[in-house]
């Protein structure tokens, strides 16, 4: 699993779920999209945390910055 997601997109992603999961417990959201949402947030923890998005793979994305380590000399 080739990493595809920069540092600034990881972050956006937990704090989105941090987001979600605080309107939960407020009672803000309820039902169906309470449910929905905290799946989504749950994806969001995931794929932050392993720095991958399969999403990603079919359109060629990667918020990755390209490392200079991976210049052959």
């Amino acid at each position: 699993m080739k990493k595809n997601m920069g540092n600034t997109d990881r972050l956006l992603r937990v704090l989105i779920a941090l987001v979600i999961v605080v309107l939960y417990f407020t009672n803000t959201i309820g039902g169906t999209l309470a449910i929905v949402l905290l799946v989504l947030s749950v994806v969001f923890i995931l794929t932050g945390m392993v720095s991958f998005c399969p999403l990603y793979l079919p359109f060629g994305i990667s918020t990755k910055k390209k490392d200079d380590d991976s210049i052959i000399y």
